[in-house]
């Protein structure tokens, strides 16, 4: 699974190159300043904190038990036909 992975990644990456130098990327005028090189970190890092943290918070909420609680008071509640008309 792994090398299928690594795999996938790899013609992503060839994919991007080849479409950034189809476009003419790579010359003087189209250069990222250290402002953007920042912005991009930042935004990259913002992300994997956001996606981490709510991560964490399913892992948390599934293992407290809450969302079993939650299924059987709905559960409980919905009538024999499964709220079919």
């Amino acid at each position: 699974m792994i090398v299928c992975l690594l795999a996938m990644l790899l013609a992503a990456a060839v994919g991007g190159v080849m479409a950034w130098n189809a476009m003419g990327g790579g010359g003087p005028e189209q250069g990222i300043s250290l402002h953007g090189f920042i912005a991009l970190g930042l935004g990259i890092l913002g992300s994997l904190v956001v996606g981490g943290g709510l991560m964490a918070l399913v892992f948390f909420s599934s293992r407290s038990g809450h969302d079993e609680t939650v299924h059987r008071e709905v559960t409980e509640r919905m009538p024999p036909d499964g709220g079919q008309h």
